[in-house]
């Protein structure tokens, strides 16, 4: 069953490659995004309700390490603005892991919603990474 939701779920991040990146994007927008608008729509289109920003993101589901992360989870990422804060706050990105070194996400890197390789640029910014579904916390 979670593989098959984390199939849909990246199936209908897919479906909205090239929508713009916009920052501070509202709540059920879908001709713009932001990272965590973006994670939290195409989440929530699969009954999985995410709140807003990436920081209270990844409060939610499980801690998982880098080497166990399956397609579907969430990874966390702190920015050139973040990097020298401290614990939550040093978090200012999510992005959809997808497979094969791959994110799924929207930032002011690509403008818009893209797939991107985690190397080199994205995993010099990893924080952390977090399962939600098939955690016994989301539906």
């Amino acid at each position: 069953m979670s593989l098959q939701k984390a199939r849909r779920i990246i199936k209908s991040g897919m479906d909205l490659l090239g929508t713009p990146y916009v920052f501070g994007a509202h709540t059920g927008e879908t001709d713009r995004f932001d990272c965590s608008s973006f994670v939290q729509y195409v989440y929530g289109a699969h009954g999985i309700i995410l709140p807003r920003t990436s920081r209270q993101q990844y409060l939610l589901g499980k801690t998982v390490p880098l080497s166990s992360v399956r397609r579907g989870d969430l990874l966390f990422f702190t920015t050139s603005k973040r990097a020298k804060l401290k614990g939550l706050n040093k978090i200012g990105h999510v992005a959809i892991f997808i497979g094969n070194n791959s994110i799924l996400h929207t930032s002011r890197v690509e403008k818009k919603v893209a797939i991107a390789s985690l190397d080199p640029y994205w995993r010099t910014r990893l924080v952390g990474a977090r399962r939600i579904i098939g955690n016994s916390k989301s539906k």
